[in-house]
């Protein structure tokens, strides 16, 4: 019981130790070294990026995985609410110092790292990032960039106001297919585009399910209250750390936040789109007995249907209608394509170009990019505009850790927050859409004030663009 009351006393000190650091980092008191502000002429020791990793389990392993393998980051700490999942980076980063709490490594250690890398559930995206950008941290963050559209718009600008390098970890961001699609677009291959599809097969994990009975079998390397971070406060629940929290609104954001920001970025790259104008949702239901559907609202529907609509571009000539697809369904198969034929690449995911002289697609991080007819691929003629990121989707983590050791603003990178900022708060604004059918018990079309950051027509939604905050964890602009 005493060793119990001290942990609580110590998470209690480390918060008020964080809240105070990071008060006076807001106010731009804390001291930084010139080199994390990315001066002229200031570079990291060694020309080594020393990051912290904040999730260093699953896809948090592979990225600090990947990181290290540019020999050019240095592993200095490790943070992980679960030793069981930290077990594996530990072992490979033996010197990284290892915390629980990110509050308590950010107060005490704020002065030994540049970057932080962060790869924890959604809903604790932001308020990891926020705090070490006000601190003149780089920030990588995993994909969806936040839980909230309010969270994306405040990193999109956080970026800019403390000069931080921003990379999303969406890899395809930096793959050849995204920029070759750019190209062809450029040369008025397959001319106007007014439609884009995007499908997946997720969610490949539980969704429009009951919320599950309690469960007093907390796994002691678990602390379930840190877990839970800016969520509402819940009992512990079996099976939903750490999979399938994507399925639950409160941590995730479903099949879109999972595979949206992969698939619509080329969209966004070739077409030059980015904050949509209205979006509407047909949902997939569940029935629990005969003629009885099944009401879940804390969990994401099954499958879905969205359309989002962009308003004229630079690089096209009206309006963008964007269908998102998930749960297994799929567009009409293009006329250009044989009845037996395939799409190519990935099975189960892609993104579908139709403009006004031809089509394109291609599949997960724009992979095997592809126009239609098939042969006309191959004799496609379009000359290279955009450079190419060495090593392609393995390349997108050496490109942020360069970029980083270059400092703010001399180096550029795939998926910075003004790019991927934009991206997820669409991609949310459909999951908006999705609520609202929930809400509405049927489709509505969403009209959407982008510089209010409010839907005008449905206001019941509106109170999952910026939801509350818990006590310890909260975040403010």
């Amino acid at each position: 019981m005493t060793e119990k009351k001290d942990n609580v006393q110590e998470q209690n000190q480390s918060r008020r130790d964080f809240i105070k650091t990071g008060s006076l980092a807001a106010a731009g008191f804390m001291i930084v070294p010139r080199f994390v502000l990315g001066g002229k002429g200031f570079i990291a020791p060694s020309d080594m990026l020393n990051v912290a990793g904040i999730g260093a389990g699953g896809k948090g392993e592979s990225d600090i995985a990947a990181f290290a393998k540019s020999g050019k980051a240095n592993i200095a700490f490790l943070c992980d609410v679960d030793d069981r999942r930290a077990a594996k980076s530990r072992a490979s980063f033996p010197k990284a110092k290892y915390y629980k709490d990110w509050r308590e490594m950010y107060d005490k250690e704020h002065k030994n790292f540049d970057a932080v890398s962060v790869s924890t559930p959604d809903h604790n995206h932001a308020i990891i990032a926020y705090h070490a950008m006000q601190m003149g941290k780089h920030v990588y963050v995993q994909k969806p960039l936040t839980h909230d559209i309010w969270e994306a718009r405040l990193l999109t600008d956080a970026a800019k106001k403390y000069k931080v390098v921003t990379q999303m970890g969406n890899q395809g961001a930096s793959n050849d297919g995204t920029r070759l699609m750019s190209e062809w677009y450029d040369a008025d291959l397959i001319g106007d585009v007014h439609t884009v599809y995007c499908w997946t097969n997720r969610p490949v994990w539980p969704q429009g399910i009951k919320w599950p009975e309690p469960s007093q079998n907390i796994p002691k390397e678990l602390d379930w209250n840190l877990w839970l971070g800016t969520a509402p406060k819940k009992d512990y629940v079996e099976k939903l750390v750490p999979f399938n929290w994507r399925g639950w609104w409160d941590y995730g954001t479903g099949a879109l936040g999972d595979m949206g920001c992969h698939l619509v970025e080329a969209p966004f790259r070739v077409l030059g789109i980015r904050y949509a104008k209205d979006v509407q949702a047909s949902v997939g239901s569940v029935y629990v007995d005969e003629f009885k559907q099944g009401h879940f609202p804390e969990s994401c529907p099954p499958s879905s249907h969205i359309t989002l609509t962009f308003p004229k571009t630079a690089k096209t000539k009206g309006d963008v209608t964007l269908h998102w697809m998930d749960g297994g369904i799929q567009p009409e198969r293009p006329i250009e394509l044989g009845p037996s034929e395939k799409w190519g690449g990935e099975e189960g995911n892609g993104t579908l170009f139709i403009g006004t002289k031809g089509k394109m697609y291609a599949s997960t991080y724009s992979d095997a990019a592809t126009l239609l007819p098939k042969e006309r691929t191959a004799s496609a003629n379009a000359p290279q505009k955009y450079k190419r990121v060495p090593g392609g989707a393995n390349g997108h983590y050496a490109q942020w850790v360069e970029a980083c050791i270059a400092g703010y603003g001399k180096q550029e990178v795939s998926s910075p927050f003004e790019i991927a900022g934009p991206l997820t708060e669409a991609l949310l604004m459909a999951n908006l859409a999705v609520r609202g059918h929930e809400l509405k018990g049927g489709s509505v079309k969403l009209m959407w004030d982008n510089n209010a950051m409010k839907v005008t027509n449905f206001d019941d939604v509106n109170q999952y663009v910026k939801r509350q905050y818990p006590a310890g964890f909260e975040l403010k602009a």
